[in-house]
């Protein structure tokens, strides 16, 4: 890593070449339509993205070699070790424009995306700039999990998840960043295998870059579409944020210990619950404090169900409380186990193809 070096960034040229790096594995379902979303771009300047491919076990290889072969602006680079921060510093190697923009399959990017981008970099001198990530489903579940994506129960907290006013950011969603600015910091850290985008940007603040958050920008996420693998992912999540929490400390935000808070809290209730029933502990004492945090969560999700707007139905809302209980559970229980154990070779990649996308 070179973080002793300063962020240093040259004035714009008018239209600067854009450079679209994206990590691929297991992405047959979502690389084409976000391929094509990317090079159709309203941008006038030159385009390339270069995708990054892991040993995928699908048709994502073969779906990247077409798109290559009858578009020269689409480069391919080997990703061997699979993971995302490793894939994203081989495309960016390769990669020969001025203006980089961190794309994912499974994201479509809203026409105007990289031109407003691009705008607001020189306008406000940034070195990374990002917009609303915006969560979308298509079936029933899908789309409940992409309703707690969207909701602050589920994922309040970075600006980036909620429509917030313009300016200074810790972080930004994927990102069009100046390569001086990644350059300056060494580029993405190799043993961070999640939560890389908020590292690398943590980083680029402290070398002196500025990262700006606009919600002219908008990008749709097409998120997890079950239960199962949402456990996975945000189990993965919780982990590598507390591999986080271990290398950076103070730097990181109160939300970032929220979840695993939450779940000593509901043990302790459990445990509480049960030593009552059983008789073990009296109701006539102050033991039932105990069961304060468990009380205190159901009805914080019985009020996020409650804001759901009136023409969702009963299971709509049996399904998005499922979905804020397994995001906060899951991520909460990887956050004390990467405290405990740090990250390990946890991913949390699964994600079930929806070969209607294909």
């Amino acid at each position: 890593m070179c973080e002793d070096r300063r962020v240093q960034l040259p004035a714009l040229p008018d239209l600067p070449a854009v450079s679209y790096v994206m990590p691929v594995l297991n992405e047959e379902g979502f690389l084409e339509r976000a391929v094509r979303t990317i090079l159709a771009q309203d941008y006038a300047g030159a385009k390339e993205i270069v995708l990054a491919l892991g040993p995928s076990t699908d048709r994502s290889d073969a779906i990247a070699e077409a798109l290559a072969e009858a578009d020269p602006r689409v480069r391919l680079v080997g990703n061997p070790e699979r993971d995302i921060p490793a894939g994203l510093n081989r495309a960016i190697e390769v990669s020969r424009h001025p203006i980089i923009v961190r794309v994912d399959a499974h994201s479509e990017l809203t026409p105007d995306y990289t031109r407003l981008g691009v705008e607001i970099l020189g306008r406000e001198h940034a070195a990374n700039v990002g917009g609303v990530m915006r969560a979308a489903g298509d079936g029933d579940v899908q789309r409940a999990i992409a309703r707690g994506y969207n909701s602050p129960y589920g994922l309040g907290g970075g600006a980036y998840h909620g429509d917030s006013d313009a300016g200074e950011a810790e972080s930004a969603y994927l990102g069009i960043f100046r390569r001086e600015a990644i350059e300056a910091v060494g580029g993405y850290d190799r043993e961070i295998l999640r939560g890389e985008d908020w590292e690398l940007n943590l980083r680029i603040r402290r070398a002196g870059g500025r990262v700006w958050f606009s919600p002219a920008l908008g990008v749709t996420y097409w998120p997890r579409a079950s239960f199962a693998d949402l456990a996975r992912q945000f189990f993965a999540t919780g982990t590598w944020r507390a591999v986080l929490v271990r290398k950076y400390g103070r730097a990181n935000p109160w939300r970032f210990f929220a979840p695993g808070t939450l779940v000593l809290g509901l043990a302790a209730s459990a445990l509480g619950l049960v030593l009552l029933v059983a008789g073990v502990l009296p109701w006539a004492s102050g033991w039932p404090v105990l069961l304060v945090p468990m009380a205190a969560y159901l009805a914080g999700i019985g009020v996020a169900v409650a804001r759901i707007p009136a023409q969702h139905s009963v299971r709509d809302r049996m399904l998005t409380a499922a979905t804020l209980a397994t995001m906060h559970l899951s991520w909460g229980a990887g956050f004390l186990r990467g405290i405990v154990f740090g990250g390990g070779r946890v991913f949390g990649r699964g994600r079930v193809v929806d070969r209607s996308r294909v």
